[in-house]
């Protein structure tokens, strides 16, 4: 980790930036980082887009893109100057103020929360000294689950502008996600906020450094681990997990599963509006890998061994190390979309409620504990409130464990008084799991309008065949 093993104090850069850093800065600067920020993220989703479908076709031992431009580098382009150009298809029953919105709603969040993320140290661009990040704010990290939520909004309504079953489920299935596991996010943040007594990415950054960790062996001059990947490995496992579910990439990509809802809240989207719900995806993509690596990785500052080099963590080297993080990070979600399957909804929300959630409350829990015990030197107060926060966990844990069997026995007698079939883990009426366990509802597999009871046929589609009275009112629609 970053200054593992250093010479005096490797991890830390020649100028820390700090929210002062920021004040008092041209305007044509400003410009600048923001031209940059447009850009760098614009060329990483073309990046993003086509390592993702090289690795995977690797993975599925085929090649992948390979004919547009060396290596098919040019393919992501190519796609992105065609989506325009093709026909914009406008359903005549959605809301069309609402239609045209949504896409913008949800892009326009995702370009703002990368503002906050820090490339580097303070840095000399046209002779005016300056961090390398357009700003920060004393509650940064807040901007960016601020703008989560916000982006959220165009994927509803989106689905609901649609005017169409199967994009109104997504677009609901989007908001009920987002909220399960935004939660567990904004949780996994509060230890890194306990540890590194600040809001601001570029405090949390400093806090990195590796400063104030060393210790000696043999002569020489050694540092204890300084990420918070390491430190806080629960919240940074947590984090990682919820970042998926917040981009809605599988094995979590339930809002447009074309399993079950064809194309999910963007089914009635073509042309430039679908291009736009796609680069939000990648964007908001590369911009949680930059929280992860800002909060948990050290942000720009160099790994071990590269922190040995005395100018690791100065002038343009720090935007290699952030950038390849960053690349680490996004090649993270290929691999998952290439190995994992697509969860089940209800899987899906269990897991956000009944583990993330439960976990996170837990760990922040020791977090406070072991901060309270190191500030006031194991004072017999800590260890009596760490007791009983121990006694309240076993407590309810007991209870939730009661209150399920107490669920389970009552739903078998009422099963069996009804004389339905039921089995442990099962369903009324329906066979539980072969290994037991709780059971999924099915819906009923066969209706009377499966068979065409009660369906009209108008006279024009009745064949000669199907003149009888009885063929004359229904008509078969199985596999219709």
């Amino acid at each position: 980790m970053s200054g593992l093993a250093s010479a005096a104090h490797p991890g830390l850069a020649a100028a820390d930036p700090t929210l002062a850093s920021f004040d008092h800065q041209p305007w044509w600067l400003v410009t600048i980082k923001v031209l940059f920020v447009f850009l760098f993220l614009m060329l990483m989703t073309l990046f993003a887009i086509w390592a993702e479908r090289r690795v995977i076709g690797r993975m599925q031992q085929r090649p992948g893109p390979n004919r547009a431009g060396p290596f098919g580098l040019l393919q992501s382009l190519l796609d992105g100057i065609k989506l325009p150009l093709k026909e914009d298809i406008v359903p005549t029953h959605v809301d069309k103020l609402l239609f045209w919105l949504a896409p913008a709603i949800s892009v326009i969040p995702a370009f703002v929360s990368f503002a906050i993320i820090p490339f580097g140290p303070e840095v000399s661009i046209f002779g005016v000294q300056t961090p390398l990040q357009l700003a920060d704010l004393p509650v940064a990290v807040l901007l960016v689950l601020a703008m989560s939520s916000m982006a959220v909004y165009g994927i509803v309504l989106a689905g609901w502008a649609s005017g169409s079953p199967y994009p109104l489920l997504g677009g609901l299935r989007a908001s009920a996600q987002v909220i399960s596991y935004e939660i567990a996010m904004g949780l996994s943040f509060v230890a890194v906020f306990l540890y590194s007594g600040s809001l601001s990415t570029t405090a949390i950054v400093a806090k990195q450094s590796g400063a104030n960790t060393e210790f000696h062996l043999f002569g020489a001059i050694l540092h204890w681990p300084s990420w918070y990947a390491v430190l806080l490995f629960p919240s940074f496992v947590i984090y990682v997990i919820t970042m998926v579910g917040e981009t809605n990439r599988l094995p979590f990509d339930l809002p447009e599963g074309e399993g079950e809802l064809v194309g999910g809240f963007h089914t009635e989207y073509s042309s430039l509006k679908f291009a736009l719900f796609y680069l939000g995806e990648y964007i908001n993509m590369t911009t949680v890998a930059g929280l992860a690596s800002t909060l948990f990785l050290g942000g720009w500052r160099a790994p071990w061994p590269i922190s040995v080099w005395p100018d690791a963590n100065t002038g343009w080297y720090p935007l290699l190390w952030f950038l390849t993080k960053v690349l680490l990070v996004l090649f993270f979600f290929v691999w998952l979309r290439g190995t994992l399957p697509r969860i089940r909804y209800d899987q899906l929300m269990r897991f956000g409620w009944k583990v993330l959630i439960p976990v996170s409350l837990v760990w922040i829990l020791v977090i406070a504990t072991i901060r309270v015990w190191r500030t006031h030197g194991g004072s017999p107060a800590v260890y009596t409130v760490a007791g009983l926060l121990v006694v309240a966990l076993l407590t309810l844990l007991f209870m939730g464990d009661a209150a399920a069997q107490r669920r389970a026995q009552a739903a078998e007698e009422a099963a069996a008084q009804a004389g339905l079939p039921v089995r442990p883990g099962g369903t009324a009426g329906e066979p539980g799991p072969a290994g037991g366990g709780p059971g999924f509802p099915v819906p009923p597999m066969d209706l009377p309008h499966y068979h065409g009871v009660g369906v009209d046929v108008s006279p024009s589609e009745i064949t000669p065949e199907e003149s009888g009275e009885s063929r004359a009112t229904t008509k078969e629609v199985t596999g219709a």
